[in-house]
């Protein structure tokens, strides 16, 4: 077979197949969007195409209020800020480290709600034995596309007088019985880091549902500056700048088409891999809108070990990640104050869970190639 190949395809076939590859436009159309730029002058502090995004993202995800930032982490810190939280945050183990560490460095103390194993979201049985009269928030992870259950954790929230933000970074474009995702809870974070279903090639946004909130985000983002001569809060840099806003303009105009075309790689990747027993998926969740944006697998009771397939697929070229490995209450920066076995299905999962290779651009005939040497 490989000699019947030409030495430009034997090249390619080499080339390592990463988990993830960004999306972007043709040269030419960033370019012209980026024009203007060279005209105005205007790269940073709120611009026009900064202002043309928010617009355009409000419409997209069909939320009331948005705001745009530098990076979703700094989106999350913020806002976690603007509520002025005391006390617990009730969160998730099982999501990047970003999640806690925005917890943790507005001075509030993360509590750990183990996951539910079928979705992998927190678990909402478990929320209420954790609230404790120092409890503020909670914190929940819409994971890999799965949303949480928001109906369950909106009624506990109201029982308790909590405030609820979501980690909505891997949610762009999801909706739950036709309402966009970013309408629940208080507000919602969702990063446009370069490896998302849409990105600005860094970048987040905050959507929420108080809209003078608004206000207050432009002024913890922008170093607490209130006015020309007034700075009335200890503010940061998280300003959107120019660049990343047309990178943003330009990729949102074929969001939908990338989805799609990542849809069409997990269906592949689903008759390859269906029915081999060890091997299992998270199930469609009803009502949901799915991004396809991440392909989790989990190997338990497979002939290999998660770890296992890992080390095999790199040694082929493809390089899978184990999303999210180790659970947070792992960390170092973590491990004095907290046990991972106190959340012993976050912790069995991250140990059993492989996001496989997923991209737009990703070609059937790869996949079909990822798939066969699972299975070999």
């Amino acid at each position: 077979v490989y000699a019947k190949k030409t030495i430009e395809e034997m090249l390619e076939m080499k080339k390592p197949i990463q988990v993830t590859r960004s999306s972007m436009p043709d040269f030419e159309e960033y370019i012209e969007e980026i024009r203007s730029i060279w005209e105005n002058h205007w790269l940073t502090n709120m611009g026009e195409k900064h202002r043309r995004l928010e617009k355009e993202l409000m419409d997209y995800l069909d939320v009331p209020n948005i705001n745009l930032f530098t990076n979703g982490h700094l989106a999350l810190e913020y806002v976690i800020e603007a509520f002025n939280l005391k006390g617990e945050v009730i969160t998730t183990p099982f999501t990047f480290a970003s999640t806690t560490h925005a917890i943790v460095r507005n001075g509030l103390k993360p509590v750990f709600c183990d996951i539910n194993p079928v979705d992998y979201t927190i678990d909402v049985e478990k929320i209420e034995s954790l609230i404790t009269d120092k409890t503020s928030a909670i914190v929940p992870v819409h994971v890999y596309g799965n949303i949480c259950n928001v109906y369950e954790i909106e009624r506990i929230a109201k029982k308790y007088n909590l405030k609820v933000i979501y980690d909505a970074a891997h949610t762009f474009g999801v909706t739950v019985d036709n309402i966009g995702i970013g309408n629940f809870g208080d507000a919602s974070m969702f990063s446009f880091h370069a490896t998302k279903v849409f990105n600005t090639i860094e970048g987040g946004a905050v959507t929420f549902k108080d809209e003078r909130l608004n206000e207050l985000l432009n002024q913890l983002k922008n170093f607490g500056i209130t006015g020309p001569e007034s700075v009335e809060y200890v503010g940061g840099n998280g300003k959107m700048n120019e660049f990343q806003a047309a990178m943003g303009l330009c990729n949102l105009k074929h969001v939908d088409r990338e989805i799609e075309k990542r849809k069409k790689i997990v269906e592949r990747y689903m008759e390859n891999l269906e029915g081999i027993e060890g091997i299992i998926f998270s199930k469609n969740q009803k009502g949901v809108k799915h991004n396809y944006s991440y392909f989790p697998v989990v190997f338990d009771g497979y002939k290999l070990n998660r770890d296992e397939v890992f080390e095999i697929l790199k040694e082929n070229g493809i390089i899978a990640r184990k999303y999210f490995y180790p659970t947070i209450n792992s960390f170092e920066c973590y491990r004095n104050e907290y046990n991972p076995n106190d959340t012993p299905i976050a912790k069995s999962m991250s140990e059993k869970v492989l996001t496989l290779p997923l991209y737009a651009d990703l070609a059937l005939e790869d996949v079909d190639r990822i798939c066969e040497i699972i299975k070999r």
